[in-house]
């Protein structure tokens, strides 16, 4: 029997990706590592996925754990289980842009380092599946590759720069020989068939800030809203890009943008909102920085519009993302990404129905 190792579970991204691998590999068991004090909502996600997908029956198990402790923080006892792990799916960071350093370097970096050490440990392995982000550009101008990583940007917050850092030390293993393959995501929002989500946080600030306001509603324009791409990608597309790239002989030592090749403006975000809740949008120019300190400094805005400080950035991003890798890989898949426009009332339905879901990641 070979086994996998996954962390991150049970997360939006892996609760929806271990049922792909497991079918992918029929002769698989799937390890969870698991905090302990998300294990019990753990327990019920691979109940309910057993039961949706039957493939996966008593191929699942949970081992109390923690990325931030060497050794992954796994008991003695549970040690022995995991001796024929041969890949892991490295999904496991703090997705928050204001997290303070602390947090997101004892997770993002430190964490990423002990996975990167349990892979390096094995004696035979087979391949690091790590989810990266594709902000690890920082504030980059112009079309960012897929196969480079510093060119010299900075950094908007520390979920940016510590991300980057992990990746760092990833390619530093990958090229003392360690096999990996690099996936880097956009913002990821619901599913584009479904709507589904488990938190409402980037694009859907904006959301709320329109469900919030009057009909005519007045909205900073910190940017070119016209010029300006926001790099949304659907879950559905990421997880089944990861599935699609993983198996693959020639995916080892690539790194992959799993983000939409024809990511929508600004502009078009906001009208397709504004749309859905009837909203007359009227943009204000305002320069990104007042309008950072507005709603940073005045006490009760950000609870009340559903904005914050760090999200604006992104509405004022100078950068764009090759997808070349990516594309080029997953041609005859049959996995492709769907444009905005296409989805975007099926994820503002979901929202509008589920209000039980926050901001909040899980941590």
């Amino acid at each position: 029997m070979t086994a996998l190792l996954m962390t991150g579970f049970p997360g939006f991204l892996g609760s929806a990706l271990l049922p792909k691998i497991l079918a992918r590999r029929p002769k698989a068991h799937a390890f969870c590592l698991v905090q302990e004090h998300w294990a019990p909502l753990a327990a019920e996600r691979v109940a309910e996925i057993e039961a949706a997908h039957p493939h996966t029956q008593g191929r699942i198990s949970l081992v109390e754990g923690d990325i931030t402790v060497p050794g992954l923080g796994i008991e003695y006892v549970d040690r022995g289980r995991l001796a024929d792990v041969t890949e892991v799916w490295h999904l496991a960071a703090v997705y928050d842009l204001s997290v303070p350093e602390g947090v997101a370097r004892r997770v993002n970096v430190e964490g990423t380092a002990h996975v990167v050490e349990f892979c390096l440990a094995r004696k035979t392995f087979h391949r690091l599946q790590y989810v990266s982000t594709c902000y690890v550009s920082g504030d980059y101008v112009g079309e960012f590759p897929e196969d480079d990583l510093d060119l010299g940007q900075g950094f908007l917050n520390h979920y940016e720069s510590t991300k980057f850092e992990a990746e760092v030390l990833v390619r530093r293993a990958m090229r003392a020989g360690l096999p990996a393959t690099i996936y880097r995501p956009g913002i990821v929002v619901g599913d584009s068939r479904t709507g589904e989500t488990q938190k409402y946080d980037g694009p859907y600030m904006v959301a709320t800030y329109l469900q919030r306001l009057p009909a005519v509603s007045l909205v900073p324009k910190v940017s070119d809203f016209g010029k300006v791409r926001v790099g949304l990608v659907p879950r559905d597309y990421v997880i089944d890009g990861m599935d699609a790239l993983s198996v693959m002989d020639g995916s080892e030592g690539k790194t992959y943008a799993l983000t939409d090749p024809n990511p929508p403006t600004a502009e078009e975000v906001l009208r397709l909102m504004a749309g859905y809740f009837k909203r007359r949008a009227i943009e204000v120019p305002l320069p990104l920085g007042l309008t950072k300190a507005i709603v940073d400094r005045t006490p009760g805005l950000e609870p009340v519009t559903g904005l914050t400080a760090e999200l604006l950035d992104y509405f004022a991003s100078p950068t764009t993302y090759s997808t070349k890798n990516a594309v080029a890989d997953l041609e005859g898949t049959g996995v492709q990404c769907p444009r905005f426009a296409s989805y975007a009332e099926r994820l503002l339905d979901y929202m509008v129905s589920h209000p039980e879901h926050s901001s909040q990641a899980m941590t």
